[in-house]
């Protein structure tokens, strides 16, 4: 039998979760889950352990009565533009992982970066069983933010567009990894640093521009606006790219490309051409997606913490949905650049 290891009078804030009652039973997240549920596959000793707790610490088992009782669903919509993916798919996971902590539950709805089918989710998100959402990469305007703000919970994480004031926000610092990963490149000896960015306008573009000309100056380098190439961010688009840098007369000896995706179209490209990666060219991506981990040479990237940003915009939402004030409404997390076998030192030329 499970051993209760607490104390009897221990409290919580707020109503106790589903990770509370599994820790005080001594027990797993998925034993208390299946016993909330009445599943038969769990031991009378266990699940009487378990039910102990729960009427202690006043945790309701009926989903329905909590409903009820709280005017709330236990129902949270995320909207993202793919579900399998690279990059969508981890922010989704720690999204998922912390509602499920919470004992509430996920309705998907996936929108392929088209405005009107995301505002058409949206609104059914709003009108059904609900009590906020995730607007992952949100395809809305501001305004329509803004409209919605006034009367549905919901948090965005990575916006597309600098975030609206009062709109609560998660995303990474965009800035700072940039910077840090074209220091990286400087530090190697690379003068001649291509760039190769996403969409023009987008929030993480824009803020990964900022830290490739930031670590530029620094240095006393200015910008060469004919080693700068935008892109859609897919990995065609990087191979097109990087075929156009490197045909120039004195190409790159180094390209960071403002996503892995774009980075692993560039290691394609220099491979066409018969370079060798890093010995003639370094490359560096940002995300680190796992993708980074399965090319050949495995690629320097910059870390974001995408499942922590899944994570982070449940907690904000869940505040939201309780009513309690948020002392931060735009929250950014750390980057770390990540050095592997796709950057080496400048080649003499």
């Amino acid at each position: 039998m499970a051993q209760l290891d607490r104390r009897p009078d221990q409290k919580f804030r707020g109503r106790a979760t589903i990770r509370d009652i599994a820790d005080l039973a001594g027990v797993s997240i998925a034993t208390v889950s299946r016993v909330l549920n009445d599943r038969p596959d769990v031991a009378p000793e266990t699940r009487a352990t378990v039910l102990q707790v729960v009427r202690e610490h006043g945790f309701t088992t009926n989903r329905g009565a909590r409903a009820l009782v709280s005017g709330r669903t236990g129902i949270v919509g995320v909207t993202l533009p793919l579900i399998a993916d690279a990059y969508f798919g981890p922010i989704l996971s720690g999204a998922a992982e912390a509602l499920y902590e919470q004992d509430m539950r996920i309705m998907l709805a996936p929108t392929l970066h088209e405005h009107d089918r995301e505002v058409s989710l949206v609104d059914r998100l709003v009108r059904g069983m609900t009590d906020g959402a995730i607007l992952l990469l949100p395809e809305e305007s501001t305004e329509e933010l803004l409209t919605l703000h006034e009367s549905y919970p919901f948090v965005v994480v990575d916006p597309r567009e600098p975030p609206p004031e009062g709109i609560p926000s998660v995303s990474a610092m965009h800035a700072a990894g940039a910077k840090a990963a074209t220091e990286h490149l400087l530090a190697l000896g690379h003068r001649r640093i291509g760039a190769i960015g996403g969409v023009p306008g987008w929030y993480a573009n824009e803020e990964r521009m900022i830290g490739f000309r930031a670590a530029l100056a620094a240095h006393g380098l200015l910008p060469d606006p004919g080693l700068i190439v935008h892109s859609d961010w897919r990995i065609p688009r990087g191979e097109e790219a990087a075929e156009e840098l490197l045909s120039r007369p004195d190409p790159p000896t180094a390209i960071f490309a403002f996503n892995d995706n774009l980075a692993i179209g560039v290691l394609h490209a220099a491979h066409r051409r018969g370079l060798r990666v890093p010995d003639d060219l370094s490359i560096v991506g940002f995300d680190d997606t796992f993708q980074a981990t399965i090319v050949t040479p495995r690629l320097t990237t910059v870390r974001q913490p995408l499942a922590e940003l899944g994570r982070m915009g449940v907690s904000l939402l869940l505040r939201l949905i309780e009513g309690q004030r948020l002392d931060a409404l735009r929250i950014e997390l750390a980057t770390s650049l990540v050095v592997r076998e796709s950057t080496g030192p400048a080649p003499r030329r």
